[in-house]
């Protein structure tokens, strides 16, 4: 799936609740290896901007989606899907992906991407807006998941 507008790049933007406060051991190994799995994100073709929790952290923990301490937010923007596609399934991203279910509550990782021009940064709140649509009326092109990205390129 290319972005229709070609001058547009890939937000995505996923959500999910920790099964354990973040400094519980039954955590740790998802927890210590956050920012080395961002750091190759941020090496990847097409990676372009990851928000993060300040200068001093490489990941957005500290962000807190209504005051929950186990709530993690990731948002970035990459140049375009298959870029984004390639991070997520052809790194040692994918091995902590397809452990999820040890250190998430069932049920609360969500994902939503949508198009943004290449000079718009996006913040937490369109994205939780953009996630909020996805819920209530489905996918689109304004915001989709990973089952439009592939019903789109089979």
């Amino acid at each position: 799936m290319v972005d229709p507008k070609s001058k547009k790049y890939l937000a995505e933007f996923n959500i999910a609740r920790l099964r354990y406060p973040q400094d519980d051991p039954r955590v740790a190994e998802f927890i210590d290896n956050l920012d080395r799995i961002n750091r190759i994100g941020m090496k990847s073709p097409g990676f372009v901007w990851m928000m993060t929790g300040g200068e001093d952290q490489l990941s957005a923990r500290s962000i807190r989606i209504d005051n929950d301490e186990q709530m993690l937010v990731n948002l970035t923007v990459w140049e375009t899907i298959q870029d984004f596609e390639h991070f997520v399934w052809n790194t040692v991203h994918r091995k902590f992906f397809d452990r999820r279910e040890e250190w998430f509550d069932a049920g609360s990782s969500q994902v939503v991407m949508w198009w943004v021009n290449q000079d718009h940064t996006p913040t937490l709140d369109e994205a939780m807006d953009k996630l909020e649509r996805l819920r209530r009326s489905g996918p689109s092109q304004e915001a989709f998941d990973w089952d439009y990205v592939r019903n789109a390129n089979p």
